[in-house]
């Protein structure tokens, strides 16, 4: 599976972990503190840990974590573990995080996510939030044996190359591929806009690419579709109406349906399969999917941004947004001649 790529046995990491609950299906680390970064993150110190925690029962785990870590909620905690798991299950992302947190020394985000949420969207990219955190190189700290979540981790990678060869030309380099693939998660994030660089995913791969490969080397070998020139880092793919029909029939389901939404004018209701051959056909197919892709990363993250202010609480959120914005400011003066 190319998730066992993701591995990874840091000490440190475990270390953070066992000031939390245990019970986790999985637990990642990600951003900057982690793979190194160019632009602004590059110069940072000591930049902040971001983790995900996956559990299968998140009224349960909030409630240990509640009596281990108080101290980490906002005035929520005090409305107890259900209504905690209430907020973090039906608003955003299906994703509850406290920023700001000093543990082990280290300044550390962290989000829980319900397992099966996590499985839904890894496999029908419902609003792409972890699950595109998960398209791009991660360190994998502990993980279960859930074969249902292994192989859905392994189809959102496969989902991620698709989509994005579908927006690329015939013939391109793997590091067109990369850069598409880690932008798919930001395409029609507010945050690009306000607070985030802009140039952040070009940031993310180019110190990244031996990464990204071991992430999706496998992948790229065995799809048929695509002719993979591992020396030369070159690839191509089929770009024939039959070839991109093929591609977007393999699309994460809310995908599909937000292509459909975007052809199919109010009043004709023709289904998913004839609207995918009406896209396939299309000489701006590529530009299609990318609105289809936007549609579903723009709501979710304006949402969940906005449920951050109730989760971290005004103060944090306030310290949050300013060091990002600090972080981009910064960036941008090094930019000024």
């Amino acid at each position: 599976m190319a998730v066992q790529a993701l591995q990874s046995s840091g000490v440190g990491l475990r270390r953070i972990l066992a000031h939390f609950p245990e019970d986790l299906s999985l637990a990642f680390a990600y951003g900057s503190a982690v793979y190194r970064q160019a632009g602004p993150s590059a110069h940072q110190e000591n930049p902040m840990l971001d983790l995900v925690f996956t559990v299968d029962d998140p009224v349960a785990w909030h409630e240990k974590n509640l009596k281990k870590n108080w101290s980490h909620y906002s005035f929520l905690k005090l409305l107890g573990p259900r209504i905690i798991s209430l907020v973090q299950n039906n608003y955003g992302a299906g994703v509850y995080f406290n920023p700001l947190i000093m543990c082990d020394g280290k300044l550390i985000k962290y989000g829980v996510i319900s397992t099966g949420t996590l499985i839904d969207d890894l496999l029908n990219w419902n609003n792409l939030y972890i699950a595109g955190r998960l398209q791009k190189p991660v360190k994998i700290v502990s993980m279960n044996e859930n074969v249902v979540l292994r192989s859905a981790l392994d189809k959102n990678l496969k989902s991620a190359v698709t989509t994005a060869c579908l927006m690329l030309p015939e013939s391109f380099s793997e590091e067109d591929l990369f850069i598409e693939i880690a932008g798919l998660s930001y395409s029609g994030d507010f945050r690009m806009v306000i607070g985030e660089e802009k140039a952040k995913v070009l940031n993310i791969v180019k110190p990244n690419v031996a990464h990204f490969r071991e992430l999706y080397g496998n992948i790229l070998q065995e799809d048929p579709q695509v002719v993979y020139k591992m020396q030369q880092g070159r690839l191509e793919i089929d770009k024939s109406p039959e070839g991109q029909f093929t591609q977007l029939m393999t699309l994460p389901r809310t995908l599909q349906q937000q292509i459909n939404h975007i052809m199919d004018p109010p009043g004709r209701n023709r289904d998913v399969e004839e609207i995918l051959l009406q896209v396939a056909q299309d000489p701006d197919c590529g530009d299609v999917v990318r609105l289809g892709v936007s549609s579903i990363v723009r709501p979710s993250s304006i949402s969940q941004s906005t449920k951050g202010l109730f989760t971290a609480g005004v103060k944090k959120s306030v310290i949050y947004s300013s060091r990002k914005l600090n972080k981009m400011w910064k960036g941008w003066l090094r930019k000024t001649p």
